[in-house]
């Protein structure tokens, strides 16, 4: 009687395994693995470039942030001052309205001769 081992004879690059099939599975194997290490760097790339970009989101609402609050206070001190111009006489407030409505018409009318 002689007794044939199934890996006798199979070729070194199929780890050991005969040609029945095995081969090929483990090839198949290989070109998902490949493939889903290649899916997984892309995932990887785009998640860092994703964290890169809310990082400057984040740094442009901060700003922007700050923007605003000087705005605000801006806007605070001229109402300030708005509530101080008209807590003053009414007759030195309508006098300086006057003026401005007159330079303001003397310009609109030299803008029209001008054409």
């Amino acid at each position: 009687i002689t007794v044939v081992s199934i890996g006798d004879g199979a070729p070194t690059g199929n780890y050991g395994y005969t040609n029945s099939g095995y081969s090929v599975y483990e090839e198949e194997n290989e070109r998902l693995t490949e493939s889903l290490r290649t899916k997984v760097s892309a995932i990887k790339s785009l998640s860092i470039e994703i964290g890169t970009e809310v990082k400057n989101q984040n740094k442009m609402l901060s700003e922007m942030d700050n923007d605003f609050d000087s705005a605000g206070g801006l806007l605070g001190a001229t109402m300030g001052r708005l509530r101080t111009l008209s807590r003053g006489s009414q007759t030195k407030l309508l006098c300086y309205m006057m003026l401005f409505s007159l330079f303001v018409f003397f310009v609109i009318y030299w803008i029209i001769k001008l054409r």
